[in-house]
């Protein structure tokens, strides 16, 4: 009988027609799927796989077999994960993407409690600005801002995803403050260029009645990290739109204001992302709601909101 590490290196090697594209999912190295794929091959007598330079491709008797086996390898693997789950605690690697300044502030504060109560789970924790293919990827979950829910996908809503305008109390010391979104036309402006589309992100600002405006940041300063845009606003190089989490502290210390404390953009929601599953690892399911523990207990959907008064 096949190994269910032999079904499952051909099943994700076949969806992502490449050995590397199953090794980030399962957590090998391309050469270790590549060896379970061919002792699959062997031990059947049937060549699944034509192999080039460049690309995966599936032979006939491989379609037919992925065809087969494909529903009954997830049913397996959620038999087991149930298992798993009502007879052991939650165990094994965790592959979760955040992006590094959310990450770092907010959810590696809560490893230490985390890992005290899952001893046995192994963090595997990516720090990246970037949207990730959950499923093709491998990942158990996602946090953060903005991504799209592609099949398969789902999100839990941890907390609101506000932006604010800030800058450092000495930019703003003798000078007017703006009255409304477009008056911050008059002041240095700091914004973010979209590494995806490379172009300055616009945004529509609104007020606690309803009311929106769009923001007329000026753009003295284009930069692609929202530390940076932070650091530059702490420098006092001008006003910028960032979300409340990434200046959190600085506004509770004083070391930046609110330009337009009643006025903010809603961005939609912070939000945990995971892949649907009839049988969710019990790793995953601990994971998704101790952050939410976490969360809660903070009161962080209360200080990121922008919306005051």
């Amino acid at each position: 009988m096949e190994t269910l590490a032999n079904l499952e290196s051909f099943v994700r090697s076949a969806e992502g027609r490449s050995f590397s594209a199953a090794a980030r999912r399962l957590a090998l190295t391309p050469a270790a799927v590549s060896r379970n794929v061919a002792m699959l091959e062997r031990n059947i007598g049937v060549r699944l796989f034509q192999r080039s330079t460049r690309k995966l491709t599936l032979t006939e008797a491989g379609e037919r077999f992925l065809a087969s086996i494909g529903g009954n390898l997830d049913a397996l693997q959620s038999a087991i994960a149930a298992v798993a789950g009502d007879g052991g605690e939650p165990a094994g690697p965790l592959k979760v993407s955040m992006s590094p300044t959310f990450g770092i502030d907010y959810i590696l504060p809560l490893l230490p409690a985390f890992l005290a109560r899952y001893p046995l789970v192994r963090p595997d924790w990516y720090f990246e600005n970037r949207p990730v293919d959950l499923i093709a990827e491998g990942y158990d979950a996602a946090i953060g801002g903005g991504f799209e829910l592609s099949p398969g996908v789902v999100s839990r809503p941890l907390a609101p995803m506000h932006l604010v305008a800030v800058a450092s109390p000495a930019l703003m010391a003798g000078r007017p403050a703006p009255v409304d979104p477009a008056g911050l036309a008059a002041l240095p402006g700091i914004v973010m260029r979209s590494s995806a589309s490379g172009r300055v992100r616009q945004w529509v600002m609104r007020d606690a009645a309803g009311a929106e405006m769009a923001a007329g940041t000026s753009e003295s300063v284009v930069l692609s990290d929202p530390t940076a845009m932070r650091a530059a606003a702490l420098m006092g190089l001008g006003v910028t739109l960032i979300a409340v989490p990434d200046v959190l502290p600085q506004l509770e210390r004083g070391e930046l204001v609110r330009v337009l404390p009643h006025w903010y953009v809603d961005a939609g929601a912070i939000s945990v992302y995971y892949p649907t599953r009839s049988q969710m690892p019990a790793r995953t399911r601990a994971f998704i709601d101790f952050v939410a523990e976490g969360f809660e207990r903070q009161e962080l959907g209360r200080r990121f909101a922008g919306s005051l008064g």
